[in-house]
């Protein structure tokens, strides 16, 4: 089944993650776009080079979209994880199902100004009291622009979603979605980091921090993972049913929790789990729901096509 890919993107994210914790200590959120972006284009190119295809594309406005939302998205994410414990951040971003729902019941109010069903409104507000309860008990008040800025780059992350399998199915593939959006990638971060030499220009700012093996290892590692588990999410959500890929990225909250428990040896508050729990479950809720409203508003061979 296609959709098992997000499997193998969210073990990949989760790893990602790690070595963008890791990185944090180092290096600049700038400096891990860009190189998670240079070595992402580098990727697919040698990958075309392997196996055919071509950059040239016939939706380069979809592009530049998605590759702006997105960067700004996966900026406020490496921010945040630099900041919290990682399966905190992790969870946070994935409330993009939720935010999905909540846009399209918005805009299906927008559209009819006609009651909306209960349940996925229930769904949404369970979302953001699993929220509540995630913080809560254990986020510390250094922690708070963290969690802020990691529920932020979730609502962009459903935006990119959106774009991505809108792209997947005019015919566009993961190889160039992937590629496009990482050169917007080292674009920003080259452009983020010039910027904020050129903000502080003092002795203490450094532009471009030196590469140790262990800095190498973990820039790479970031650009490989990150652009496999792009390529793999995006095959899936092309590919896939749209209600089991969305439900299977939830994993990587699992994934994220083995690492803190393994590398950090964090332990969240009971009520923290719990919260991680309600907004599993109402994302699983939302996205059903938001399914079954599409293929209720869709002619049965748009169904099918998907």
């Amino acid at each position: 089944m296609q959709s098992l890919w997000m499997l193998v993107a969210s073990f990949l994210f989760s790893i990602m993650g790690v070595c963008v914790k890791l990185a944090s200590a180092d290096y600049s959120t700038a400096e891990i776009v860009a190189y998670r972006g240079a070595i992402g284009m580098l990727m697919i190119i040698a990958l075309i080079r392997w196996q055919g295809g071509t950059l040239l594309t016939r939706m380069p406005y979809h592009h530049l979209l998605r590759g702006g939302v997105g960067v700004i998205s996966l900026w406020m994410w490496f921010y945040a994880i630099s900041k919290l414990p990682l399966a905190m951040a992790v969870t946070l971003n994935y409330m993009s199902p939720i935010w999905i729902a909540g846009i399209l019941l918005g805009g299906a109010w927008l559209k009819t100004r006609r009651m909306l069903a209960w349940q996925p409104l229930a769904a949404i507000g369970m979302g953001f009291v699993g929220v509540i309860m995630l913080l809560r008990p254990s986020i510390h008040a250094d922690q708070v622009i963290g969690g802020l800025v990691a529920l932020g780059s979730g609502m962009l992350a459903a935006w990119a979603y959106m774009q991505v399998r809108q792209m997947g199915l005019l015919g566009e593939p993961e190889y160039r979605v992937v590629f496009y959006f990482s050169m917007t990638c080292a674009i920003a971060g080259v452009l983020g980091t010039l910027f904020g030499r050129a903000v502080d220009n003092t002795t203490q700012h450094v532009s471009w921090h030196s590469l140790d093996v262990r800095g190498l290892t973990l820039l790479l590692a970031i650009g490989l993972t990150a652009a496999a588990a792009q390529m793999a999410m995006t095959r899936a959500y092309r590919l896939g049913n749209p209600l089991l890929t969305a439900n299977l990225q939830y994993v990587g909250i699992v994934f994220s929790s083995m690492w803190d428990v393994l590398i950090w040896h964090d332990s969240l508050h009971w009520l923290s789990w719990l919260g991680i729990a309600v907004i599993l479950c109402s994302g699983l809720l939302a996205t059903f729901y938001n399914t079954r409203t599409n293929k209720q508003a869709l002619p049965s061979d748009a169904i099918s096509s998907e």
